[in-house]
């Protein structure tokens, strides 16, 4: 018997040189740092490893380097139980994010690309069978614009869920809308794709969801930290999901922990907001803990972060 179809990821593959101090430090001054750490990351590849870990099949379709990062970035993917398969490798270095981490969690970044940059349309048309075989395709915007183009125009022709976490926020074609299961902005990309919380207007949130719908997207869901999440969708239902309170030490990759435990729970059967409540968990668990993909919880973690916050669940 086949198993489950699984969790598609096209995205990125970095190393995350971290930073630890006090707070982040302003333009042209200098902090005296408390630790330092290199993680795995890549928003692509730490979507991919919260979806393995949460012990739902899961691939990868990438490029690294042939620098060391490169290397030790598919091991990592590996061990954490990515199919790999589908990541190739790019003459050159590997993508790099310089990150700086307050002591209350708050985060700074830099990317730069790399090998990331070469993930083309050819990429896609190599691995077509793999897309099809998915159950939902996940994407980001650390590749080119053009690849994320291309690939959300597949997943519609061939009747593929994509899902689309609108980060770092950049300009997109307004055509890629209609074809997006669900968009998922934190507030600030929100804001950048509407005209939301503009010109020192409070951020309405139900109506920034009703227009980020109006683009054509089939579903929104509008992560907001502490404040929880909004699921909206084109059939008129919304649906406001509470965030688990924790102490965030490190909250890197919340919005991809967000992302990959959406993904697992739309893959079981859950419905939309119950799929967000079950993200919600684990990226409430990831918060806890430092780095981006040694953050992400397995499934066992993640039930009995639920069980302990029962008032939480709606």
């Amino acid at each position: 018997m086949a198993g489950p179809k699984p969790v598609v990821v096209v995205g990125s593959i970095n190393t995350d040189l971290v930073s630890v101090a006090e707070r982040i430090p302003h333009v042209g001054e200098t902090v005296l740092g408390s630790d330092f750490r290199i993680h795995p990351g890549g928003k692509g590849a730490n979507q991919a490893v919260a979806v393995a870990r949460l012990g739902y099949p899961v691939r990868m379709i990438g490029r690294v380097g042939t620098d060391s990062f490169g290397r030790e970035a598919r091991l990592h993917l590996e061990a954490s139980g990515v199919d790999t398969e589908c990541v190739g490798t790019s003459e050159g270095a590997s993508g790099i994010a310089v990150i700086c981490v307050s002591a209350k969690g708050e985060n700074s970044i830099i990317v730069t690309p790399g090998a990331n940059w070469n993930v083309g349309p050819a990429d896609m048309e190599r691995y077509l069978p793999v897309i099809r075989g998915a159950g939902i395709v996940l994407a980001q915007l650390e590749i080119p614009i053009e690849s994320i183009e291309y690939l959300a125009q597949m997943c519609a022709r061939e009747g593929i869920p994509f899902v689309l976490d609108p980060a770092p926020a950049r300009e997109l074609p307004k055509e890629i809308f209609k074809h997006i299961a669900w968009f998922t902005p934190n507030q600030s990309e929100a804001i950048f794709f509407t005209h939301g919380a503009r010109n020192g207007e409070s951020f309405d949130v139900q109506a920034v969801a009703r227009e980020l719908l109006l683009k054509g997207n089939h579903g929104v869901v509008l992560k907001r930290g502490e404040e929880g999440a909004l699921v909206a969708c084109s059939n008129g239902s919304v649906t406001a999901v509470p965030a688990f309170r924790v102490t965030a030490i490190d909250t890197t990759a919340a919005g991809d922990a967000f992302n990959g435990g959406f993904a697992v729970g739309l893959m079981k059967g859950m419905k939309p907001a119950q799929s967000a409540q079950f993200a919600a968990a684990v990226a409430g668990v990831s918060v806890t803990r430092r780095g981006a993909q040694p953050s992400m919880p397995t499934l066992n973690e993640v039930e009995q972060f639920i069980a302990e916050h029962a008032e939480r669940v709606v």
